[in-house]
């Protein structure tokens, strides 16, 4: 399964402590594999949402890992550390078909 996050960081926010907080989640052992990214410069589209900074995606072999990922300390730590940082976050989870 697929956890995309995206972030929207308030104005000065420190962008290297977000994105070292983020990066770590790649190391809990739940984690398949992660992606940490910017808002890309493409060009405008009307299906475009560019009004966020960071996309976080992670992938989990099955929703038990990603439940399991969702009470680890560090995933905690994480929003401790961090959640002053961002004005908002929104979540899509997804499975493959």
């Amino acid at each position: 399964m697929f956890h995309n996050v995206y972030f929207w960081l308030h104005q000065g926010a420190d962008d290297s402590k977000f994105e070292k907080g983020a990066q770590s989640l790649f190391k809990i052992d739940v984690v398949k594999h992660g992606t940490l990214g910017k808002l890309a410069p493409t060009p405008e589209r009307p299906v475009t949402d560019k009004t966020f900074q960071y996309h976080l995606c992670l992938e989990f072999s099955s929703i038990e890992d990603h439940n399991t990922y969702q009470q680890h300390h560090q995933h905690h730590q994480f929003v401790e550390d961090c959640s002053e940082l961002w004005s908002r976050v929104v979540v899509y989870d997804s499975e493959p078909v």
